[in-house]
């Protein structure tokens, strides 16, 4: 590969290795695929930034109430809200934007005090903590992976959340309406109303159980993720994402999977089979939210209060196939509704015929085989007012 390719694409500084592939052969094919993709990027670059640049906090595009905080009187009477903050997150940008956004609660004199977390299980101590000394509104400033951490810690105490957004991915944030700015974020957020929404559990086989609040599943996305949260963490947004899955497909051995679906709760015994789906596949994601990795929309029709899961399986595809996706994914974030087949269910089990693990959110959550249920009108989180 030329000196001249970006030092992410030829790989180095990288520790990872696939879980699965212990020593990938990259085809001249995929080599010069790589190198395709990295002069794409560099020329879709300006397009992207623009399409996703974070917006600016404008009085027009911040929508104004007259009785914003009253809607929270009764939430922060006794202690003040506290902000969980993952200073790492978004490759840094959560830090970055603490002071503005610490102003921002000032000017609209809403009491809060951040919290600087140093682990998930940092934050979860520290916001079970604050629930038994009386705290009723607790809100992540990070990603979806930040947010995960308060919904486990948060989850059946009837305390409400909210969620500034200053992550790689941000997409549970998008879902609830949140603007992708942190600042213009506390503003709809203190504006905004109590919403129940749902989440998703996870239980692997080696026997833990999360929460899980946008996306999970197998596959290249698990590969990508430890990218994106290493040698790509510093890209923007997307291109993250995509640059991250590229790498991984260099090293992907073709994964089958088996989905299971119970007919109904009420019915499923031993006498009753079960509903499955089988395929080869890049990935098989299970969502709450219609998109993941910054807005790779893997679910379009996804919701997070319907009360539904959503499976979508993506289908393997080849050199040139990816080739021609990879402007539409960087640009639009969709796929086209032939690489997808798709079912919604309250549950399901997944069987892979290789080892590999399931994420959440960007976290690896642990091995397969894994069973998702559906945990309807789980939290109640603060949201943009429905206009």
């Amino acid at each position: 590969m030329s000196s001249r390719t970006p030092r992410f694409l030829r790989g180095e500084g990288s520790a990872f290795s696939s879980t699965r592939n212990q020593a990938p052969v990259i085809s001249r094919q995929q080599r010069d695929c790589a190198v395709t993709f990295a002069k794409l990027t560099w020329s879709l670059l300006p397009v992207v930034a623009a399409r996703t640049a974070t917006p600016v906090d404008t009085p027009r595009s911040v929508r104004q109430h007259l009785h914003s905080v009253s809607i929270l009187q009764n939430i922060v009477d006794e202690p003040p809200a506290i902000v969980f903050v993952n200073p790492l997150a978004g490759a840094g940008r959560a830090g970055r934007y603490l002071l503005q956004v610490r102003r921002a609660f000032e000017a609209k004199k809403f009491p809060a005090e951040f919290v600087l977390t140093s682990t998930a299980s940092d934050l979860e101590l520290r916001a079970r903590t604050a629930i038994a000394e009386g705290c009723r509104f607790l809100l992540a400033m990070g990603g979806d992976g930040t947010l995960q951490g308060l919904v486990n810690a948060a989850y059946g105490s009837g305390v409400v959340l909210g969620v500034l957004p200053a992550g790689g991915g941000n997409d549970f944030a998008a879902a609830l309406g949140l603007p992708k700015d942190p600042v213009a974020a506390v503003h709809a957020t203190l504006n905004g109303q109590p919403r129940e929404v749902d989440l998703l559990r996870a239980r692997t086989s080696d026997g833990c159980e999360r929460l899980y609040v946008g996306g999970g599943g197998v596959g290249l996305d698990v590969d990508a993720s430890v990218y994106a949260a290493g040698i790509y963490r510093r890209l923007p947004g997307r291109l993250r994402y995509v640059a991250s899955a590229v790498r991984a497909w260099l090293e992907f051995t073709q994964l089958n999977v088996q989905a299971e679906f119970p007919q109904s709760d009420e019915t499923e015994t031993a006498d009753v089979p079960v509903i499955t789906m089988q395929e080869s596949v890049l990935l098989a994601g299970v969502l709450n939210a219609p998109s993941y990795g910054a807005g790779l929309r893997v679910a379009p029709r996804a919701r997070i209060d319907d009360g539904w899961l959503n499976l979508s399986f993506v289908k393997s595809l080849g050199t040139r196939e990816v080739l021609a996706l990879l402007p539409r994914l960087l640009i639009g974030g969709t796929l086209p509704d032939a690489y997808l087949k798709q079912k919604q269910a309250r549950r399901v089990l997944l069987r892979t015929d290789l080892p590999c693990f399931f994420h959440g959110d960007g976290e690896i959550l642990g091995p397969a085989p894994v069973e998702i249920e559906v945990v309807p009108r789980a939290v109640k989180m603060l949201a943009p007012r429905a206009r």
